[in-house]
């Protein structure tokens, strides 16, 4: 059975590329309206021509509390409550124990930690009673990976929001779940490899013999996985973690 998002509103953030643009696909696709985010106008207005159908593109930095009130101030221009909530911009990049600055660490847990905190929070007067609340978290927070404890760090931080929120908003009846992506063909993921293209395949050729599949994902696989959350289909389920990740995590 199909998700039906008809005469839904769902928020995306991080929504012009990889995953969130994938995700944010599926939904309008599904029937829904959908508001996404984006730091850069040009990927922006990209992504929207991509998307199609009823979707609204608000540039904003999700680390920064003003982009994000002004998020919310662009769906109440149009709608009275947000039934779906897909808090995904994040990122990170590598810096090993030792050379770890102050900057880096800084970014990614404004990014990663603060910015789904408050992109959270700040929805919750729009957020319908019964919503659903989907975070991006990764495999990388129960895993080791040399030089990306950060990261690692902050996506293990959004995981425990899920476990936490759940119970903060369960007179509301929000469910409150996470999806943890392991290695997804993305540009956020080779660009780890830096800008040559041999080495960002070689990258990828790694990651794919860390997975039991052998192979790494693709942002559609995740999207499917975030729309079953955030459906009715999962009104049951509430503060898990959902590992898509080809097995990895599980071995």
């Amino acid at each position: 059975m199909a998700q039906d998002f008809n005469n839904k509103v769902v928020v995306v953030t991080g929504g012009t590329s990889g995953i969130g643009l994938a995700t944010a696909q599926a939904f309008a696709a599904a029937g829904a309206a959908v508001f996404i985010t984006g730091r850069r106008q040009e990927a922006l207005d990209a992504a929207v021509k991509a998307i199609g159908g009823r979707v609204t593109g608000v540039r904003g930095d999700m680390s920064q509390l003003a982009d994000i009130d002004r998020l919310y101030d662009a769906v109440q221009q149009q709608h009275a409550q947000i039934d779906a909530l897909f808090a995904n911009a994040g990122g990170g990049s590598f810096a090993p124990l030792g050379a770890i600055s102050e900057e880096h660490y800084q970014q990614t847990f404004d990014t990663n930690v603060k910015g789904v905190l408050f992109t959270v929070q700040k929805a919750l007067p729009l957020l319908r009673d019964g919503a659903s609340v989907v975070l991006t978290s990764s495999t990388a927070a129960i895993t080791g990976t040399a030089a990306f404890s950060v990261y690692s760090a902050t996506k293990a931080a959004v995981r425990s929001f899920a476990r936490n929120w759940m119970l903060d908003l369960k007179d509301r009846k929000i469910r409150v779940n996470a999806v943890s992506p392991g290695p997804v063909e993305t540009t956020g993921l080779v660009e780890l490899a830096g800008p040559d293209a041999a080495s960002q395949q070689g990258l990828l050729d790694f990651m794919a013999g860390q997975v039991p599949l052998g192979r790494v994902g693709q942002p559609d696989e995740i999207a499917k996985a975030v729309l079953f959350l955030a459906s009715d289909q999962a009104s049951f389920i509430n503060g898990i973690e959902l590992f898509v990740d080809g097995g990895m995590a599980q071995i």
